[in-house]
């Protein structure tokens, strides 16, 4: 018998395996007027599990990484477990921050669609996939100096010295938060450290770019990104960017690997940055991340075919994972 919402299942996913949500716990719903449907079919499933459900309904964010209102960061930092399907993001936000502080768990869903609801990324098997994303977590959570290459141009060195490498494996524990069905390991370099060219040749999902029909050439001085060209893309960065008035959008904060084999590049941004052995950086706010910037906005630019090395250790090679601890994982 097929499920009356074609949502179901994947909610259903959502809430026992990506948060794990038990019967008496405080789960919220944090969404917008564009995510209804979706929240509905999320808040049903952990109704279904036996939570304390509640649904927050806020108006859209003018722009990705602004704070949700106060009286919805309040209920964020007193409930057990959180989703946020939204349209525009408040993952890296003090509030998703203060409230991962305070024990809460937290599903990142932004820009869910009911495509992604119903297949792909979230037909991964987030439980074998798990502990190949902390292994390879584990060379950035050890590593000092890292060297990114592509064959489109990309060239950057960054220290990650002392800083924490990230598992975001689509299930989390108290304190965390992840992204589904975005599986990546990641790292926020020290700030100032990065120094090259980054060149998004994949995707910039975000700000209605999408998977990209030509390159974006990113020039990086000091941890900042100087200059921006490539085309009309590039023209859309640079007004958002400027528009916001804020110096910290130019942070390089974040490195992170895809892992989820499932995932295809879309134009959606959770299902683009899982990609299986694509690379990302991330930029302006870090504060989620382990690093110290707080930013108007975080932005993420998609790369093919990336090499990494960590202390001159390659662990990615066009796009080609080398270090693995043995877990199967699908065929990409």
């Amino acid at each position: 018998m097929s499920d009356v919402n074609p949502m179901a299942s994947g909610a259903r996913k959502l809430v026992e395996v990506c948060a794990g949500v038990q019967p008496g716990e405080s789960v919220l719903v944090v969404t917008d007027s564009e995510k209804l449907a979706i929240a509905d079919a999320v808040a049903v499933a952990a109704t279904e599990s036996g939570a304390g459900v509640t649904v927050a309904i806020m108006a859209t964010r003018s722009q990705d990484g602004h704070e949700p209102p106060r009286p919805v960061a309040a209920a964020m930092h007193a409930a057990d477990v959180i989703f946020t399907p939204v349209a525009i993001s408040i993952t890296h936000t003090s509030a998703i921050r203060d409230a991962c502080a305070a024990g809460a768990r937290a599903v990142v869903m932004t820009g869910f669609t009911q495509k992604m609801m119903e297949g792909g990324g979230l037909d991964a098997d987030f439980q074998a996939l798990k502990p190949i994303c902390e292994h390879v977590a584990g060379y950035f959570e050890r590593g000092s100096q890292v060297r990114v290459l592509t064959p489109a141009g990309t060239d950057v060195v960054l220290s990650i010295a002392g800083r924490t490498g990230i598992a975001k494996t689509c299930i989390v524990g108290p304190g965390e938060f992840s992204p589904v069905p975005d599986i990546e390991a990641t790292v926020s370099p020290v700030e100032g450290s990065a120094q090259g060219v980054i060149v998004a040749d994949a995707s910039i999902p975000y700000l209605g770019i999408g998977v990209l029909r030509e390159p974006v050439r990113f020039t990086v001085v000091d941890g900042q990104i100087t200059s921006v060209a490539g085309g009309a893309a590039a023209d859309v960065i640079r007004a958002a960017w400027a528009e916001l008035d804020d110096p910290n959008v130019y942070n390089v904060a974040e490195l992170g690997i895809g892992l989820n084999p499932a995932c295809r590049l879309s134009g959606e941004m959770l299902e683009d940055e899982g990609c299986w052995g694509t690379v990302h950086f991330g930029t302006g706010t870090s504060i989620t991340l382990g690093g110290n910037v707080k930013a108007a906005c975080h932005y993420d630019l998609l790369m093919h075919k990336t090499t990494i090395e960590v202390d001159g250790e390659k662990i990615l090679e066009n796009g080609e994972l080398l270090v693995s601890d043995g877990a199967a994982h699908d065929d990409h």
